[in-house]
């Protein structure tokens, strides 16, 4: 008898507390974690030692958890901002855009020093015996190669490189078999070109640089042979909720500790520089005006 009144009160007890945490909303939720994620633009190696880095990071300096969600693809780091799985993404241009049109209200709080002026690099491989481009108009010696984009999605690796080539008089239906590749990220643009798999691949000039300094690149198979023209690309994007969650101010210490990372401590170097750069800088929406047009015109936005 004695038990039975025990379990019960234990129960009624239990009842009450999970009943007052809920209406307090105390309850240990993800809404209570702040959910970062980023476009897969290269090896989920290398993303998820910097996300994992940066998550550390900034569960530190907000005193607020922090947890890197990884995506498949492209595609689904923006739906996963519009239903609001993800708080903070790492798109990039086409990406960014996409997300803010799903999620209006959502903010651009920042880039790299890098991304206000980015590049694409296209890369030959060396049978191929396709010489150096110099100007815009070059590009028609690609017509009738073997050719691969990166992801579909990609800005660097697609769509400021199929406006070039436009602007150059170079339709997708020009290369051979009448159809581009998309490898699915830079590193394995890379791969294969240098494999031989593609003569002509593009890929952002960021990844370029580190795989030479990396030892990536065998330049007997793989050469360079156009840097593109300069354009915004990658940025961190906010959702537009988080100050009511997380409490007035959220955002802008949000934005204000990323802007604030440094090559001075151990720790925050080390995440620069997986990140390819010396700071990041604040941002905002007019930088990706241009990208927005581009992409319209292409078609790569309704």
């Amino acid at each position: 008898m004695k038990r039975k009144v025990f379990l019960k009160l234990f129960n009624l007890i239990t009842f009450l507390l999970i009943s007052h945490l809920l209406i307090n909303n105390k309850t240990v939720f993800a809404s209570e974690f702040l959910t970062i994620s980023a476009i897969p633009d290269q090896k989920p190696e290398k993303l998820n030692r910097l996300y994992n880095l940066l998550c550390d990071e900034l569960s530190e300096k907000l005193g607020t958890e922090v947890v890197y969600k990884p995506v498949t693809n492209y595609p689904a780091s923006v739906s996963g901002f519009r239903t609001g799985d993800l708080d903070l993404v790492w798109f990039g241009g086409l990406t960014g855009v996409q997300a803010r049109i799903q999620k209006p209200g959502s903010k651009v709080i920042a880039q790299r020093d890098i991304d206000a002026k980015f590049h694409s690099i296209f890369i030959a491989n060396t049978n191929s015996k396709i010489t150096s481009i110099k100007t815009l108009s070059d590009l028609n010696s690609l017509k009738g190669k073997r050719f691969t984009f990166g992801s579909e999605s990609s800005t660097s690796g697609r769509l400021m490189p199929q406006y070039f080539l436009q602007k150059a008089g170079i339709k997708l239906t020009d290369f051979k078999g009448k159809v581009t590749g998309f490898s699915g990220s830079h590193d394995a643009t890379l791969a294969l070109v240098q494999s031989g798999s593609f003569e002509v691949g593009v890929l952002n000039e960021q990844v370029w640089l580190s795989s030479i300094q990396k030892g990536k690149v065998d330049f007997s198979k793989t050469k360079a042979i156009w840097r593109s023209p300069a354009y915004a690309d990658y940025h961190w994007l906010a959702q537009p909720n988080l100050d009511n969650r997380f409490g007035n101010g959220f955002t802008e210490k949000l934005t204000k500790t990323i802007i604030g990372l440094t090559k001075e401590s151990p720790r925050q170097r080390k995440i620069l520089d997986l990140f390819g750069a010396e700071k990041f800088i604040s941002a905002n929406e007019n930088d990706y005006n241009s990208i927005e047009d581009i992409a319209r015109k292409l078609g790569k936005l309704k």
